[in-house]
C-alpha cells in the first residue's frame, strides 16, 4: 500500500504509539496516508479504537516479521 509519511512506534510501550500516532497525522494533509509500525500487542486494539474516535480511518491492520503495521488515512 503506497503512503505519505511512515511512523516507527518499535519498542514503545502504550500509550506511546498512539500519542506519537497523533502527532504524526497533525502535520499532515486531509487524505493522507500515514504507516505505523509498533511492537506493543496492544497497539492492534488501541489503534482501531484511536482511528474512530478521531474520524480517521485504518485502511489496514497487519503483522509483518512479529511487527504490527497500521495504514491509516487522515480525515
Amino acid at each position: 500500500m503506497q503512503f505519505d509519511k511512515e511512523f516507527d512506534a518499535s519498542g514503545l510501550a502504550c500509550p506511546m504509539p498512539i500519542v506519537k500516532t497523533k502527532k504524526s497525522l497533525g502535520g499532515m494533509a486531509s487524505g493522507q496516508v500515514l504507516r505505523v509500525v509498533a511492537t506493543d500487542p496492544g497497539s492492534v486494539c488501541d489503534m482501531a479504537a484511536f482511528a474512530e474516535e478521531t474520524g480517521n480511518t485504518l485502511l489496514e491492520s497487519t503483522t509483518e516479521h512479529s511487527k504490527y503495521v497500521f495504514f491509516l488515512r487522515k480525515a
